[in-house]
């Protein structure tokens, strides 16, 4: 761990701004954005070529709700506290409250934020659980409609996709990287923070960074804002703070290694909900939600037309290898477009075959299924209230499906061979603000954090969405307190 650099021993800045943001995401375009147009001048300094960071390569969902013109056009009213219940139950236990109802008070303004940065949305929903629609429907459902959560709170879907088809994380990048531009904030690339510069009362003011092989001194007259994203790619911080994630695929750039928390760590930041994960299982939604998902003992656990984030959290604590099972009438009703280029991985007549091809227990999958096709018949499941709109009896011939393949991969391992891949949500303890929290109760003057940096509105959950809405909600916050001083 680096230690921080005193004022003292700095000969000279060799560049001097208002504000400093590290990290060019989708957090640290909108603090920069948010800084500039407060009167601040800004400088983002972004390690890798160019900036996007993970954000970038991401779905582009935005979990947007209250009632937002997208939302209107097709038919659905939402309020702040609907959208409020919804989100403490789907993003807990030990969700951010404090943050959350913020969120949730400002969506309809943050939505307008997005559009004002040029980012379209189509006023058509996908209906259908999916990880993705490959269509420009500018809504779509993310766990809402499913139990338990019908129950939380009134179902609105809220699941904001920009007007692309396919990944949209680009597209939102392109949008908000334009605008920070044209409110004045300037950009060094292949910059990397090293240490952060603190003069003799401790305030933080400026960093040394190297660029293009060079140490570089950056002065931040009013504040530094970390928004360089989470821990996923440190081995040692994950082996920590999050075992769980050891071993299995990473949903990042490569350069999420935590390396902000760890500067800010030095100077005695708080951190907050380390263990906190996002994991993302290989299992095709429109396959599970037309059979079932079982674990390695051939048993359900989860309502298969819940929002696929949550039964990948759910199959990541179950015994594995986890199986998507469908009969043949069920795969053949998939879309070929929702079918994300997988195929069965085990077919076979009976029950008792498949059983001996996934080397389980003889006679737990028929149970499995007989539990099932018994409530199926009744027309309902009352183990998990899997909608009656997917609830049918299955029938032979059989066919497994094996998440660890993949999506698109036409036969290849997924990444790690898992079927999981994940990233952190835990970081910095910060204020509503961004102000970075000590272990000692007070606030670090002149630093702040935002993004994957640090520790938003999430607990053990996560829906999709809720990182790049959070992330930019609160990189506006930091932008603009930074920008005061």
């Amino acid at each position: 761990m680096t230690r921080a650099v005193d004022l003292a021993d700095v000969a000279e800045f060799d560049h001097e701004v208002d504000v400093l943001v590290v990290g060019v995401g989708c957090a640290g375009a909108a603090a920069a954005m948010e800084a500039a147009r407060a009167g601040a001048s800004v400088l983002a300094l972004e390690r890798a070529s160019g900036p996007g960071g993970s954000s970038a390569q991401s779905g582009g969902e935005l979990y947007l709700g209250g009632g937002t013109a997208v939302q209107q056009a097709c038919g659905f009213e939402d309020d702040a506290d609907n959208m409020f219940a919804f989100l403490v139950a789907a993003l807990g236990p030990h969700a951010d409250e404090e943050k959350l109802r913020l969120y949730c008070d400002g969506s309809l303004e943050h939505f307008e934020w997005f559009r004002s940065c040029g980012i379209t949305f189509e006023g058509s929903l996908y209906d259908a659980p999916t990880w993705m629609p490959f269509t420009q429907d500018g809504l779509m459902w993310l766990g809402e409609n499913a139990w338990p959560y019908n129950e939380a709170a009134r179902p609105v879907p809220r699941g904001h996709r920009p007007a692309t088809s396919g990944w949209a994380g680009q597209t939102v990048m392109t949008a908000l990287l334009a605008t920070a531009e044209a409110a004045g904030v300037e950009t060094h690339v292949d910059t990397r923070a090293r240490s952060l510069v603190v003069d003799a009362s401790g305030r933080v003011v400026g960093l040394r960074a190297t660029r293009f092989g060079e140490t570089v001194h950056y002065r931040a007259r009013r504040g530094v804002v970390l928004a360089t994203g989470g821990f996923v790619d440190n081995e040692q911080m994950l082996t920590d703070h999050a075992p769980v994630l050891l071993g299995h695929g990473k949903v990042s750039d490569g350069l999420d290694d935590g390396s902000g928390i760890e500067m800010a760590s030095v100077l005695g930041a708080a951190t907050r909900r380390m263990g906190s994960v996002e994991a993302a299982y290989t299992a095709v939604p429109a396959m599970a939600c037309r059979g079932m998902l079982v674990n390695a003992h051939g048993r359900r656990f989860i309502n298969e037309d819940v929002y696929p984030g949550l039964y990948s959290h759910a199959a990541l604590h179950q015994p594995g290898p986890c199986w998507v099972l469908m009969d043949e009438a069920g795969l053949e009703s998939v879309p070929e477009q929702d079918a994300m280029g997988v195929r069965p991985t085990y077919a076979a007549e009976t029950l008792a075959e498949l059983e001996a091809e996934l080397a389980m227990v003889p006679g737990s999958l028929e149970a499995g299924v007989a539990e099932y096709n018994r409530h199926a018949a009744g027309g309902a499941d009352p183990l998990f209230h899997k909608d009656p709109r997917w609830l049918r009896v299955l029938e032979g011939p059989w066919a497994a499906v094996d998440p660890r393949i993949g999506f698109f991969a036409q036969g290849s391992a997924a990444p790690a061979g898992t079927g999981f891949q994940g990233f952190t949500l835990g970081g910095l303890a910060t204020t509503v603000d961004g102000e970075v929290r000590t272990v000692g109760g007070g606030l670090l003057p002149g630093l702040y954090a935002a993004g994957r940096a640090a520790s938003g509105v999430h607990g053990d959950g996560y829906i999709s969405g809720t990182s790049l809405g959070d992330g930019t909600f609160f990189g506006r916050r930091a932008g603009r307190r930074a920008a005061r001083g």
